[in-house]
């Protein structure tokens, strides 16, 4: 779901009035994120959406319909963010290590502390509900898929020695790269996440 998206409000002179389902969907993204699923009530996401409950309820139906749309629009974004942030680099390693550090960079501080709504989607609803389950698979694979074609292609360009598993590995750094998601929680300081970040990569030696 792409940011200029527009979902009627209310009716205003007989014409719907339109608000930024992108821009709506950010502040829900940061509720579920920081209270869990079953922490956030309709209550949170109006008031954080800046919308009415009428609105909400006619846009996305309900929780779980927010939810969906919320997860969905972050993983585009997330995306468009990644392929902008790695397509600079000069090789394989670089990039992977560039990726490294933005999970770190997303683990310390307010920022770790705000936490991840794919990681704790997995963790909470995905045990419940099968559609959201088979969201964050796919979620999960995709970035697993990514390690693994930076490490292919760091192998190919000889910055990855050529012994490197590049699926067994890249299924590592999912973990790790997950877990750092759950530590950041705790507001661990970047200086923190950085050293993780650069340890992983002495793991493709």
């Amino acid at each position: 779901m792409d940011s200029d998206t527009t979902f009627p409000t209310a009716k205003q002179r007989g014409r719907p009035r339109e608000f930024d389902a992108g821009a709506a969907l950010d502040k829900a993204l940061e509720v579920f994120a920081k209270q869990g699923y079953h922490g956030t009530s309709i209550t949170d996401l109006t008031e954080a959406m800046g919308l009415t409950s009428g609105s909400v309820y006619k846009a996305f139906k309900d929780k779980r319909g927010i939810f969906i749309a919320a997860f969905d629009h972050h993983r585009v974004r997330r995306q468009r963010q990644l392929a902008a942030l790695l397509g600079g680099q000069a090789n394989g390693r670089d990039r992977l290590l560039r990726l490294l550090m933005n999970y770190a960079g997303n683990s310390c501080e307010q920022e770790g502390r705000n936490g991840c709504i794919v990681v704790g989607s997995a963790a909470e609803v995905a045990l419940f509900d099968a559609e959201i389950a088979d969201r964050v698979a796919a979620a999960l694979d995709h970035n697993e898929k990514q390690i693994a074609d930076l490490i292919a292609a760091g192998k190919a360009d000889g910055s990855i020695p050529a012994h490197i598993d590049e699926s067994t590995t890249a299924r590592l750094l999912l973990c790790l790269t997950s877990g750092m998601r759950v530590i950041g929680k705790t507001g661990r300081s970047q200086q923190d996440m950085a050293a993780v970040a650069n340890a992983a990569l002495r793991l493709l030696t």
